[in-house]
């Protein structure tokens, strides 16, 4: 069966260029004009994938995206935005809606291809575990739950995103080592873009919104400057102080248990 695309887009000639284009690769393109249409379509479709066009007639893509990310029936859709304004403000406030991708028009096809097949190589790939090296599910008091895109954190259960899940993964197997900007792109994004770390950065700090006693004094999550990421996770009597310090002060709340 071919892969589904939704095209959310109201330029027509955009529309049918990037359209055929994508039919001659081999996938299925419903389309639309409107995000009053676009959403219909995803309801009733549930495609392997969204492109959404940002300014749109009667629903404009960000609160289109906004919606599509709180209904259960397309909330694990992924969506790579389609836009002219390229600004880092501007991809911010596309991630910060729910986008997983983020192409600035004018963009070259091919590279549109590329993230495409990206994306869907994520969303589709073999279940976390199911490779024939051994993969860390927990350490500490962190356990990772793939089957619901969920962890366990000190007892509880916190929902993560899909990309937010295949972040702490891909930190998770490297626990205690800066892990390099480029290689979370290659591992989580399937790709290597030249200027995306921001993208990187947006899903770190929802990381630690759900995660940290103090997002803004990141314990675990920790930003090694001019080198990337570790994490770092408690271990031993500490792992008692923390849970002590998160379920005193109430830190995982109901609102980031999903």
């Amino acid at each position: 069966m071919k892969p589904s695309i939704l095209l959310i887009e109201d330029d027509k000639d955009m529309r049918e260029l990037v359209a055929g284009h994508l039919e001659h690769c081999g996938f299925d393109v419903q389309r639309a004009e409107d995000g009053i249409r676009g959403q219909a379509l995803a309801m009733q479709y549930t495609p392997d994938l969204i492109l959404l066009d940002l300014m749109l007639p009667k629903v404009d893509g960000l609160t289109l995206c906004q919606r599509l990310r709180r209904d259960e029936r397309t909330a694990g859709i992924p969506i790579l935005m389609l836009t002219a304004l390229g600004g880092l403000k501007d991809k911010l406030t596309g991630f910060n809606s729910g986008a997983d991708d983020y192409l600035t028009k004018p963009f070259d096809l091919e590279e549109l291809q590329v993230r495409v097949k990206a994306l869907l190589r994520r969303t589709h790939r073999a279940p976390v575990g199911s490779s024939s090296h051994q993969e860390i599910l927990n350490f500490g008091p962190l356990t990772l739950v793939p089957e619901r895109f969920e962890v366990i954190w000190f007892e509880r259960p916190v929902r993560l995103t899909h990309l937010e899940f295949e972040l702490l993964h891909c930190l998770l197997q490297r626990h205690g080592q800066t892990v390099a900007p480029s290689l979370i792109l290659k591992e989580v994004w399937g790709y290597e873009p030249d200027d995306d770390i921001e993208t990187i950065r947006v899903h770190v700090r929802h990381l630690r919104t759900k995660l940290e006693p103090e997002p803004r004094k990141p314990r675990f999550i920790k930003t090694v400057y001019g080198a990337g990421y570790c994490l770092e996770l408690p271990t031993g009597e500490s792992i008692q102080e923390f849970k002590d310090l998160f379920f005193d002060s109430n830190v995982i709340s109901d609102s980031s248990i999903e």
